[in-house]
């Protein structure tokens, strides 16, 4: 039987010939690296579990989420970072340099059928030239830098075949919204997606860039493309590994084939709240805006920024409205000064910053404030992702022409007169009160009340806001649990040690940092039910030893909101205590229960 795209890159770097969907191997890493919020915790891992590191060469920093160093807890990270690097010899993308995965791929640190981890959720954007890219918690990135691999599940693979060509106009943008409004964000869920067909070949570097890096907002391990000849040319004058270009064997088995019609593809935005919440434009064609962004790893190439500026060549941003563009690496914004783009931009109006991940980081330029509307190409608008405000995501040009027109529109619908606009009024910060850390056994049978959120795509933004993620002691982050979360606000001040979280799909999408669940650590949940969990917040949870377990229902328990349940891991059986019914649902797995029964994936 044949493999899959992703099946024989992770066999080509396992100790097996061949691995299928559910098999759990060690994985050799080719890239590993850390971002700077990141990277401090990856550093004390290493130091308090006395590990080194295994492969300087294959080791990297990236100082990408906040590279004007302009907050003092990141520049503390930073200098952690780089003292660590000064006695290892590690070489760090500092904080002018750009995006860690676009330097990846623009310096061949990777290459078609490579492996590579990083602190970036959008780590999977590898997929754009054929390679395996993960993004993952501090405790795993710690383990790969110390071991040179970590474990991994194989997932399911799709394969989706796409027909025709793409209307004139439409974007890689376009593409990846009008996936998002088929598929949602966990329909694919866990799963490897391989694009074929004659728009995917005709596709560039940087649209396939584009796709890949939204993935993740599909709830996607990886959408994956076969290199290319334009792609395999580009790592090749790049890259100083030998390698030989992988692809998916031609019996290769799916879990699911798809033929789509790319004729039916329209020019889309997502509306605020959700990536995958996409709609026409023409539904909000009109809609006052206060700012713009353009950058991020979705749209921040020289090809995004060209589209801005064919559009804000000899026009102006609209008066009031604030734009601010971002390139995605310090390469990328010297040609676009060598091409003339950014006199263009400033002559316009715009804010143009040093490369770097910008608001979609909290970490530069690119914030909004409350009630303020903002349309950007970043990937995500979850609430607060991007500032107190709603964020609408679109392509480069729906960006540059919505600018000129001082409301949502597309290039060819730009006013003679551009739209003025009213101040919205600002709101005063909630105030967070503190929640002492109560500590927690690891009993493999638990009883606890139930917090039952019946909400799915609850994302790591929700349960553990990026405006926190410079905290890196445990007991600290319990109190700002589900602070983000519209109704669960004074969640922390209500929980009780042992109670047990029962949600929906896709708990945990998003981001992947390591505090989203910490935070429950730090409360004394004792474990967290859900239909299903994002990719990198499985591993997180496995690896902290936080009991986590997925169901495909709960019916015959008759559950509601502070029913007392039982809960057996190593067996699945979950009973109501308040009315002896008792189910089954999905038990730990083997590896799940050993690092569970450890104390955590460092224990031995």
């Amino acid at each position: 039987m044949g493999m899959t795209l992703i099946e024989k890159i992770i066999a080509s770097h396992s100790r097996y010939d061949s691995v299928k969907p559910n098999d759990i191997v060690d994985v050799l890493i080719d890239t590993r690296v850390a971002r700077d919020f990141g990277g401090a915790n990856v550093v004390k891992n290493l130091k308090d579990n006395n590990l080194t590191v295994n492969d300087p060469t294959k080791t990297f920093f990236t100082f990408d989420c906040n590279p004007t160093g302009s907050d003092q807890k990141y520049a503390e990270n930073q200098h952690i970072c780089r003292l660590f690097a000064r006695e290892n010899e590690i070489k760090i993308y500092d904080i002018n340099d750009g995006i860690g995965t676009h330097l990846a791929i623009d310096n061949g640190l990777i290459w078609p059928g490579s492996t590579f981890v990083s602190t970036d959720s959008h780590a999977n954007i590898m997929g754009a030239l054929g390679s395996f890219g993960q993004g993952m918690g501090d405790q795993d990135i710690a383990v790969a830098w110390a071991r040179g691999s970590v474990w991994f599940k194989v997932p399911e693979s799709v394969r989706l075949n796409f027909k025709g060509s793409l209307p004139a106009g439409l974007t890689a943008k376009d593409f990846i919204l009008n996936l998002l409004k088929k598929f949602g964000a966990n329909t694919l869920l866990g799963t490897s997606v391989e694009l074929y067909g004659e728009a995917i070949d005709k596709l560039t570097l940087d649209e396939r860039i584009t796709i890949s890096s939204m993935g993740t907002e599909m709830g996607a391990i990886i959408i994956l493309f076969p290199p290319s000849k334009e792609i395999i040319d580009f790592c090749n004058q790049r890259t100083k590994t030998p390698y030989t270009p992988i692809f998916a064997d031609s019996n290769a088995v799916y879990a699911k084939v798809e033929d789509i019609d790319v004729t039916t593809f329209v020019k889309m935005v997502s509306l605020p709240g959700e990536p995958h919440g996409t709609t026409d434009i023409k539904s909000v064609n009109g809609r006052k805006i206060d700012s713009a962004f353009i950058g991020s790893c979705t749209n921040g190439r020289i090809d995004d920024l060209r589209q801005a500026a064919a559009i804000l060549k000899n026009k102006k941003v609209a008066p009031g409205v604030v734009l601010k563009i971002v390139p995605a690496t310090d390469d990328i914004w010297k040609q676009a000064l060598e091409e003339g783009l950014i006199k263009i931009f400033k002559d316009a109006g715009a804010l143009v910053s040093n490369a770097g991940c910008a608001g979609c980081a909290a970490g530069q330029v690119g914030q909004n404030g409350p009630k303020e509307i903002t349309i950007s190409t970043g990937n995500r608008n979850f609430p607060g992702k991007q500032g107190k405000g709603e964020v609408y995501l679109a392509s480069a040009d729906i960006v540059a022409a919505s600018c000129v027109a001082g409301y949502i529109t597309t290039p060819d619908l730009i006013p003679n007169t551009p739209a003025l606009f009213e101040k919205t009024a600002s709101s005063t910060p909630i105030a967070v009160a503190e929640k002492e850390h109560v500590s927690v056994e690891k009993p493999t049978v638990v009883e606890g009340d139930v917090w039952l959120i019946q909400t799915d795509n609850i994302d790591t933004d929700m349960i553990y806001h990026n405006r926190y993620l410079t905290i890196t002691d445990i007991k600290q982050m319990g109190q700002y649990a589900f602070d983000n979360l519209k109704g669960y606000e004074d969640f922390a001040k209500k929980a009780k040690a042992s109670d047990i979280v029962v949600t929906g799909k896709n708990f945990g999408s998003g981001s992947s940092r390591q505090q989203a669940v910490d935070c429950f650590t730090s409360l004394g949940i004792s474990c967290i039910l859900a239909e299903s969990f994002g990719a990198i917040y499985e591993r997180n949870a496995i690896n902290a030893a936080m009991p986590i377990l997925t169901y495909s229902t709960l019916e015959g328990l008759d559950l509601a909101h502070g029913d007392r349940i039982r809960v057996n891991f190593k067996t699945g059986e979950v009973t109501n205590l308040k009315n002896n019914k008792t189910i089954n649902i999905d038990k730990m797995f083997d590896v799940q229960v050993e690092i569970y029964q450890r104390g955590g994936i460092f224990n031995k």
